[in-house]
């Protein structure tokens, strides 16, 4: 089996060794980045990251800029570091989709343990594959087949579409769906819902069938 990738962000070098040691140790492969650019070019090169591990003050691009631009593409686990332990910053890291919020100083231990329990939370570390009506969606591998032959879908699809699986016979309406597929501050039109649904349908083929719209609110997925 494959380790687990896990991207490490900070522009103390003697922070990203100690981080990664501990990981390593926990079977995890580390890739590291010592500033906010070089972040989000190791992120976009390595599509199998399961989780980042993000600084908040660094050069060129601080954490809040990183964690910005990863969450218009993707809803990768992300555990924010910082210095400035005080309420406004942890509240504007969950507001822009934060899984967890670490302290500085903390201990290696503990950021392991909490590694380990937002992968469990967002079922990426349990390899669960959930499978219904011919549609087979594997969370750790970040993949989905149909009839057993693998789809390519991007990562607003997936997450969409297995947002739509966990809630199966749930009438969904259009804010929800952003508030949980993208996050609560995004600021796009609700009719961007619309769109990747339309997509989403067409990339399932007869089973975007499945995703039935509820007139009015939104829509459901019903097998």
């Amino acid at each position: 089996m494959d380790k687990r990738k896990i991207l490490v962000v900070d522009d103390e070098q003697r922070m990203r060794i100690l981080v990664s040691d501990f990981l390593s140790k926990k079977n995890f492969q580390v890739l590291e980045a010592g500033d906010g650019e070089e972040a989000l070019e190791v992120f976009f090169h390595n599509k199998d990251i399961v989780l980042v591990i993000l600084d908040v003050m660094m050069p060129k691009m601080d954490g809040w800029q990183v964690c910005r631009e990863i969450r218009q593409y993707s809803q990768v686990p992300i555990m924010m570091l910082t210095a400035k332990a005080n309420e406004k910053d942890e509240l504007l890291g969950f507001e822009l989709g934060v899984d967890e919020y670490i302290a500085k100083p903390f201990s290696p231990k503990i950021l392991v343990a909490r590694v380990e329990a937002v992968l469990r939370r967002t079922n990426a570390i349990d390899g669960e594959v959930k499978e219904i009506g011919g549609i087979s969606i594997d969370q750790a591998a970040h993949e989905v087949r149909l009839d057993g032959k693998v789809v390519e879908l991007s990562f607003k699809e997936f997450e969409l579409l297995n947002y739509f699986i966990s809630n199966q016979g749930v009438a969904l309406s259009r804010e929800r769906i952003l508030n949980n597929v993208w996050n609560y501050d995004y600021f796009g039109d609700a009719r961007t819902i619309d769109t990747h649904v339309k997509k989403l349908r067409s990339k399932l083929g007869d089973k975007g069938e499945y995703i039935r719209t509820v007139w009015g609110m939104g829509y459901k997925f019903e097998v």
